[in-house]
C-alpha cells in the first residue's frame, strides 16, 4: 500500500543514508524558493492573501514574505501563494508540479512553530518533496490531464509528510496526516493565468500543515484516504501508477528537480536553452522559426498572440521573438505588457511556428530557424539533461543575486548552507529591504 510505504520512509529513513549531493540540492532549492518568495512579495496575490492573515492577527508562530508574523498555518499559506506568484520556483516534470513552494513554506512555519534546526528542516524539506512527487507519479498524467494541479494535490501530501517529520511522528501518524490532508488536497488547472495558480500553493502548504498538528492532538481520520475506494486517487483521476515508489530511500527521484532560469512557464525553457546554444542570425535575417514540442505543451504555454506581461510567460512565440531580440528572458521586467505590443517583438513573433511530435520528450525541444536567404540553423535541447552540481549552484546563486541582491542573496544561501536556525531564516524572508 502506497500509503504505509510513504509513512514509513518519512518516519524511520535514517537521515546519515542520504546522500550529500542530494542535500546539496535541497540546500540550492530552499535558496531559490527563498530568492523568488522575497522577489514576489508585492504582487497583487500576495498582498491579497498577506494583508487577510495580517488582519486575523493569532499567534506569532512565524514569519512570512513582505512582513509579518502570524499562526504557522497562515503563515504556510502566506508563503506558499508568495513563492508561487512569479511562477520562477522550481518544478520537477516527472509529476509536472512545483514541489518546493509547497513544501518548503509548510515547513518553515512548522520548524519556526516547534524551534527546529537547520538541519532537521532540511531533511523534512527532502522527504516531503521526496514524498509529493512519488504521489505525484502515483496519481499519474491522467490525474493532471483532467484538470488537477499537482502543485496543489501532491503538494499538499508532501507538506503533510513533512511537517509529520519534523514533529517525530512515527509510521502510524505519519500515515494518518496523508490520510487526513487527501480530504484537504486541492487545486484545478482552471486557475491557471490567474491568483488562483499560486494560491493553490499556499493551500497545500496550509493543509499539509494543518493535517499533521490535527493528528498530532488526536484526530483520527480515515488513514488511507488515498487510495481506498472514493479515495483521493479514485475521485480524481489517479492511475494508481505501480512503479511510484520504485527505489524508494535508495533512488532520490528528487535529484531530477528542474530550477528556472527564465522567468516564464516552464515549458518554454527548453526552447530558451535550445536558441541560447545556436549559432543564431540577426532578428533581422529570419524568415521563419519553426519549435517542436510535445503536443501537452499547447495547452499550458502556446497563447499565440498575447497582449499582457502575464501571457508572455506562457507564449512559445512570444519567448521566442524577446530570445531572438536580445531582452533577457530572465529578468521580470521583460515581460511587460509594452513589450507584447512593441512592432519589432509582433512582427517577428507572427513568423514563429510552434508544431507538435508525440515522440518528442515533454521535456524537450526541437528548434529550426530559417533565414531569408534560406540557410538554416537548427538546435534541440531536453532539461532531462544532467547539470553539473556546481554548475546549477553558479546558476542558482546569479539568479538569486539578481532579484534579491547580492547582500541579501548571499545572507540567505549563509542562513541556509550552515543550517541557521529556522526562526534566523524566517527574520530575513520577512524583510522588505533588497
Amino acid at each position: 500500500m502506497i500509503t504505509e510505504r510513504l509513512a514509513t520512509f518519512v518516519a524511520e529513513i535514517d537521515a546519515d543514508r542520504i546522500p550529500e549531493a542530494t542535500l546539496r540540492m535541497v540546500q540550492l532549492s530552499m535558496l531559490d524558493w527563498a530568492a523568488v518568495g522575497i522577489a514576489g512579495r508585492d504582487e497583487p496575490v500576495a498582498r491579497i492573501v498577506r494583508d487577510m492573515a495580517l488582519d486575523e492577527g493569532g499567534a506569532a508562530q512565524a514569519h512570512v514574505f513582505g512582513g509579518g508574523v502570524m499562526p504557522a498555518r497562515a503563515a504556510a499559506l502566506v508563503n506558499g501563494t508568495t513563492s508561487h506568484a512569479l511562477d520562477y520556483d522550481d518544478t520537477h516534470f516527472a509529476h509536472i508540479g512545483h514541489p518546493s513552494v509547497a513544501v518548503v513554506s509548510a515547513v518553515l512555519a512548522m520548524a519556526e512553530k516547534l524551534g527546529a534546526s537547520g538541519r532537521d528542516m532540511q531533511i523534512a524539506t527532502l522527504l516531503g518533496i521526496e514524498t509529493s512527487i512519488r504521489v505525484g507519479v502515483w496519481l499519474g498524467r491522467t490525474h493532471y490531464q483532467s484538470g488537477f494541479h499537482q502543485t496543489g494535490t501532491a503538494g499538499a501530501f508532501g507538506a503533510a509528510a513533512a511537517c509529520a517529520r519534523l514533529l517525530g511522528m512515527g509510521r502510524t501518524d505519519v500515515g494518518a496526516a496523508l490520510g487526513l490532508v487527501a480530504t484537504r488536497a486541492s487545486g484545478l488547472k482552471s486557475q491557471f493565468g490567474t491568483m488562483g495558480k499560486p494560491y493553490n500553493a499556499g493551500i497545500a502548504a496550509s493543509n499539509g500543515l494543518e493535517a499533521a498538528l490535527l493528528v498530532e492532538r488526536g484526530f483520527e481520520p480515515n488513514a488511507n484516504g488515498l487510495e481506498a475506494a472514493q479515495g483521493f486517487g479514485d475521485t480524481h483521476a489517479g492511475e494508481g501508477n505501480a512503479r511510484a515508489l520504485d527505489g524508494l530511500g535508495e533512488v532520490w527521484v528528487f535529484d531530477d528537480i528542474s530550477h528556472k532560469f527564465h522567468a516564464c512557464c516552464h515549458g518554454l525553457h527548453a526552447t530558451l536553452e535550445a536558441l541560447a546554444g545556436m549559432n543564431r542570425p540577426p532578428a533581422k535575417d529570419v524568415e521563419l522559426v519553426r519549435i517542436t514540442t510535445h503536443p501537452r505543451w499547447l495547452g499550458v504555454c502556446n497563447q499565440l498572440s498575447p497582449d499582457t506581461g502575464l501571457g508572455a510567460k506562457f507564449s512559445y512565440r512570444m519567448v521566442t521573438a524577446m530570445a531572438l531580440l536580445g531582452h533577457d528572458t530572465a529578468k521580470l521586467s521583460s515581460y511587460s505588457d509594452q513589450l507584447c505590443c512593441d512592432t519589432e517583438v509582433v512582427a517577428l513573433r507572427e513568423r514563429v511556428l510552434v508544431e507538435t511530435d508525440e515522440a518528442i520528450s515533454e521535456t524537450a525541444t526541437r528548434v529550426e530557424i530559417v533565414q531569408k536567404d534560406g540557410t538554416r540553423h537548427i538546435a534541440a535541447h531536453d532539461l532531462d539533461m544532467p547539470i553539473k552540481l556546481k554548475d546549477r549552484e553558479t546558476r542558482l546563486k546569479a539568479k538569486a543575486a539578481s532579484l534579491v541582491g547580492e547582500g541579501l542573496a548571499a545572507q540567505l544561501w549563509w542562513l541556509i548552507e550552515t543550517a541557521a536556525a529556522p526562526v534566523e531564516l524566517g527574520q530575513v524572508i520577512s524583510t522588505n529591504q533588497t
